[in-house]
């Protein structure tokens, strides 16, 4: 069962958010002496099936489209006067057997009501009418969607269609404007992410007290997905469910089509679970690792716990002017103390910072923004660089926060063999490792641990409510109620 529910999806929210992309446009056009004449033109996403088969895939909206303009359905153009800043929808004509196989054929009225546009046309005069509402001299000018997305190294779609050659386009104004305006969220947009992260951490904490020894990885999957669309709607994953254990827990994108999630895991063994809902294509990201008997052993301990520390630690220090850098090696000093202090490494810390230790034990990135991605935009806009370091390069963002940003806080902690043996082996780094726990802890797999968090005037406040303490996790797993509940002056998990 569920305490929530799904809450309304205000259509408001992408109404700001294109008043917010044509105030950008506006300053950006008039401090060049650039008219304000012309439309952003975007293309949505289109249907597509499974290779040569008619099986259409689940389809996701296009997330700059969805964005600005909040659209579930397939196939649709969408464009903004700079000018008057009046919205307009281009849908697709569909054939009248629509209406026998795939429901009723909405009317434009209803397309104009529910997503609150200006206007609403069909696709197939996109020409005319972006040509009629042109209040400039010579060809109508468009903005087209044309950038990298530095995650994932690919480039946007700009918008294509027949009868483009009537129009004058600029494919580098856009990408990032609207990136940058995707990273500082509303607080409509942190309703929604909220949401999903109130869904997902209910449903982590339920993967919780149902795990036993002897199950399958893709069962764990299952409860959360089953929890997060059962009370919360959320049709969609923000991204596939890394559900790891034992060995598996370091092998940190798990869960893809090479590794299913398909181990049977054992008493003694470690669980590491990232797994996050989205909501009217808003995400969440949570990770929670925990021992699947429900009692953590010594070792176990002393790992999760600098992981813990680290994750702490990072959100303490959150606040506006902060550099992301910073935090992420704030994160790896004291992972690397913690391992220290363990007698899993031995020597000054200091020197292994320097010798970029850390990366060996924690080589990704500390976190990324998050919003309608999960890796969301603007991690390096125009005169931010990449770190080039070990575990430096693999941070998303290098930038300093600013209010608004919603941003992941994921430390962790692996024994990852393909990065151990050279680093042990290695001249510099071999004298930081003690074998003979390496060898102990080496099974250990991994822990990491996962908030989603927004900045605020003078912090951060964090979105995610799971278990975090290891007595919180083993108490819940025994039975004991989440949200911890109040009595009196006392609060308690037992």
């Amino acid at each position: 069962m569920s305490s929530l529910t799904p809450p309304p999806v205000p259509m408001e929210l992408h109404a700001v958010n294109r008043r917010k992309l044509c105030d950008s446009l506006r300053l950006h056009l008039s401090s060049s002496d650039r008219t304000l004449d012309g439309f952003v033109l975007l293309q949505g996403g289109e249907e597509k099936n499974r290779y040569c088969t008619d099986h259409a895939e689940l389809f996701r909206q296009e997330s700059y489209f969805a964005y600005l303009f909040g659209v579930r359905e397939p196939d649709f153009y969408g464009a903004i006067d700079i000018g008057s800043g009046k919205s307009i929808l281009f849908i697709p004509r569909l054939p009248e057997d629509y209406a026998v196989w795939l429901g009723e054929i909405k009317p434009v009225s209803h397309f104009k009501e529910t997503y609150m546009v200006d206007m609403v046309f069909y696709v197939d005069e996109i020409v005319q009418v972006l040509s009629e509402h042109f209040k400039g001299s010579g060809k109508p000018l468009l903005y087209l969607l044309h950038g990298l997305n530095t995650d994932s190294g690919n480039l946007s779609k700009p918008a294509s269609f027949e009868g483009i050659e009537k129009f004058e386009t600029d494919l580098t104004t856009l990408h990032p404007i609207l990136a940058e305006c995707r990273v500082i969220k509303s607080s409509l947009e942190l309703q929604l992410l909220q949401f999903a992260n109130d869904i997902s951490s209910e449903a982590h904490v339920e993967v919780m007290r149902r795990v036993k020894p002897g199950m399958k990885e893709y069962q764990m999957e299952s409860m959360f997905l089953h929890h997060t669309y059962m009370y919360g709607g959320c049709r969609h994953c923000s991204y596939t469910c890394i559900c790891a254990t034992g060995d598996n827990s370091a092998v940190l994108h798990y869960g893809h089509a090479a590794a299913p999630n398909d181990r049977t895991f054992e008493d003694g063994d470690l669980a590491l679970l990232d797994m996050g809902g989205e909501y009217h294509f808003y995400a969440s990201d949570i990770t929670c690792s925990f021992p699947v008997n429900g009692k953590f052993t010594s070792d176990q301990s002393l790992i999760y716990n600098a992981v813990l520390d680290a994750h702490n630690s990072v959100i303490s220090a959150m606040k506006p002017g902060v550099n992301w850098v910073d935090m992420h090696k704030l994160a790896e000093r004291i992972i690397l103390e913690s391992l220290k202090k363990g007698s899993i490494l031995t020597g000054d810390v200091e020197e292994m910072m320097v010798e970029r230790l850390g990366a060996v034990f924690m080589p990704h990135g500390l976190g990324h923004f998050m919003g309608i991605d999960t890796h969301d935009t603007g991690g390096y806009p125009m005169g931010v660089e990449r770190p080039k370091e070990p575990g430096l390069k693999s941070l998303r963002t290098a930038r300093d926060l600013l209010e608004g940003m919603v941003i992941t806080v994921e430390p962790g902690c692996y024994f990852i063999k393909a990065l151990l043996v050279p680093a042990m082996e290695n001249g510099k780094t071999s004298k930081f490792f003690n074998r003979e726990r390496i060898e102990r802890f080496k099974n250990i797999g991994g822990v990491r641990i996962e908030s989603d968090l927004v900045v605020t005037a003078n912090g951060c406040k964090n979105m995610t409510n799971v278990p975090r303490e290891t007595w919180e996790i083993e108490a819940v797993m025994a039975g004991a109620p989440w949200p911890p509940v109040t009595t009196g002056n006392n609060t308690t998990t037992k």
